[in-house]
């Protein structure tokens, strides 16, 4: 290269952050708290879900979308308890749905965040390895990545009864093939542009898209799956809370911690 040649550009900086939606109820979970703050081991579930998320080396900001009007108490939580310093957090204020709220949280990423990972808060007990298998997945060129299990039950399609008839019996439409279904977990991960694209065309009504993963199916974009873990199970009923709490008392027992 001769002394006039200018310097080839140097490649834009990379990072990777996670978006952790938490404005829901959790009213499967009973009355009280928001189910993201309710306390598991003694720490609310949502702290757990962003440390899951800070364990990996790779995710340097994890945005959290609080209630509406809980953004404040939220920061003043996550303030509270110890999370690894090399891992940034904001908290944003969420919307009316879970859709919504992904959408305010990718607003709030800084320009150099190019994959980003959506995670359930509560989905608390997300291994590391699993997190690090998504992110590579995305880094390696995949527009979109799903953690995902077989599943251990056969699957029924039925015609559903009407709203407020429980226990009404429901005609079964078809038994789908077991072995090409698959439980899908989070963190799902997504080259930013493409899952920002999937949020400014894809309209969803009612109550909005509880899959982000399936809002890029449905630009048309390839969706890919790697293998989850069994212990990022969803924290949805009283018995999943139980569940949760001999995972993490085993892990305390196992780690010393």
């Amino acid at each position: 290269m001769s002394p006039m040649s200018p310097m080839p550009a140097e490649p834009s900086p990379s990072r990777t952050a996670a978006v952790i939606p938490a404005a829901g109820r959790g009213v499967r979970l009973g009355p009280g708290a928001p189910k993201a703050l309710r306390a598991l081991g003694g720490t609310p579930m949502l702290i757990h879900a962003v440390r899951a998320m800070a364990a990996s080396r790779a995710v340097s900001l994890v945005v959290v979308v609080a209630p509406p009007d809980g953004a404040p108490e939220v920061k003043n939580l996550i303030d509270g308890h110890a999370l690894p310093e090399r891992t940034d957090y904001v908290v944003v204020p969420g919307g009316a749905t879970r859709q919504e709220s992904v959408k305010l949280g990718l607003d709030a990423l800084p320009d150099d965040v190019s994959v980003v990972l959506v995670h359930d808060a509560a989905r608390p007990l997300v291994p590391v390895d699993t997190v690090d298998a998504v992110i590579e997945a995305v880094r390696d060129g995949a527009p979109a990545v799903v953690p995902a299990l077989p599943l251990a039950d056969t699957v029924k399609e039925v015609e559903p009864g009407e709203p407020g008839e429980p226990g009404v019996p429901e005609p079964v439409l078809s038994t789908p093939v077991r072995a090409r279904l698959r439980a899908v977990q989070t963190p799902q991960g997504f080259d930013r542009s493409t899952l920002a694209e999937a949020h400014r065309r894809v309209a969803v009504d009612g109550e909005g898209a509880t899959d982000d993963a399936g809002m890029v199916e449905r630009l048309g974009s390839p969706v890919v799956v790697v293998p989850g873990h069994e212990e990022a199970f969803k924290v949805t009923r009283p018995l999943d809370l139980v569940l949760a709490e001999a995972v993490l008392a085993r892990r305390r027992a196992n780690d010393g911690f």
